[in-house]
């Protein structure tokens, strides 16, 4: 049990970067030069990203990772820290700074993304054995790609709750995820790009073929993030459109995030997983009208105000996962 803290409810393991983020007129091509407004500094990572969103949510959660031994390293952890979340798993890498993300964000709020991922390589083996017993008793354990694959897979077999894989970044169809961890995975949380990086697809649009893309990965329930067209939810026998608030995009480099963890808190919670995946779009809606990453994350009085000013809930029950 993480000290300070109730077993946790959602376990997080993942990266923690610090977000260099500067706002452009437009993104250069090759060879181009653009300047730039002023940037910030703004705590990020994937995977500390979620915890954050999961825990505005209300969940208990813990985050197992690594920072480097620096000023980056402490204030990823103060931020955790402050917004709820336990880094007791949370590793000093003295060999290694710690993880930075170089974002550019553009008018409309679109962002492109560098990683630079230092301490988040050297996640090991060892950090999973170390919070076994968290991983196996928590009701969710959720998961990114930005840590070394057998650390991933290493804790998606430690589970015994429901396992969320986010598929980000997605690896190439060259190098497909392993099907030993895709058979442990409950819930897959691609986009639509990653959906196609991931099965080797064109791009696609129509409900019906990302079905059957999503499908074709045999993962029980895939649920599809689509930006402003809101989520698909696929299952083997149905899918399920769950359309996104009306908003103006002011970044949405938190989005996908904000979505990941407010799934993960909603189905911790008990939620059917059409209920989640409505709460989850509203989260990740949020967070794209704010800047920045972990700051961009609403709380669940924020989601509840969200669904109660025109959001509703499918009636559609799939129900509640568990292995």
């Amino acid at each position: 049990m993480l000290s300070g803290m109730r077993d946790p409810s959602v376990i997080v393991v993942g990266s923690a970067n610090l977000d260099v983020v500067v706002p452009v007129a437009h993104h250069p091509v090759t060879g181009e030069t653009v300047m730039g407004g002023d940037h910030v500094l703004v705590p990020g990572g994937k995977g500390a990203n979620q915890a954050v969103a999961a825990a505005r949510q209300g969940a208990e959660v813990a985050f197992v990772g690594r920072v480097g031994d620096d000023d980056a390293g402490r204030t990823l952890r103060a931020s955790m820290n402050g917004a709820g979340v336990g880094t007791t798993h949370l590793s000093v890498d003295a060999q290694a700074p710690s993880g930075i993300a170089l974002i550019g964000v553009d008018a409309d709020g679109d962002n492109t993304i560098i990683v630079s991922p230092g301490a988040n390589a050297r996640v090991r083996l060892s950090d999973i054995a170390g919070a076994s017993d968290d991983l196996a008793n928590a009701s969710v354990v959720l998961l990114q790609l930005e840590v070394p694959i057998d650390v991933v897979t290493a804790a998606a077999n430690t589970a015994t709750g429901t396992v969320i894989l986010n598929p980000a970044p997605a690896p190439s169809t060259n190098a497909a995820l392993p099907r030993s961890l895709l058979n442990r995975v409950d819930v897959l949380v691609p986009n639509a790009i990653e959906l196609a990086q991931l099965t080797g697809s064109e791009l696609i649009e129509d409900v019906e073929e990302l079905a059957a893309v999503a499908r074709g990965l045999g993962v029980e329930t895939v649920v599809v993030t689509r930006g402003g067209a809101g989520a698909l939810i696929v299952t083997a026998n149905n899918v399920l459109v769950v359309p996104a608030p009306d908003i103006t995009p002011v970044d949405t480099t938190g989005a996908g995030d904000s979505f990941c963890g407010a799934l993960a808190a909603a189905l911790a919670s008990g939620a059917a997983i059409n209920e989640a995946v409505q709460q989850a779009v509203h989260a990740g809606a949020i967070a794209a009208t704010r800047s920045g990453a972990q700051p961009s994350m609403p709380t669940a009085a924020e989601v509840d105000a969200s669904l109660n000013a025109g959001g509703t809930v499918p009636s559609r029950q799939e129900g509640t996962l568990h292995r």
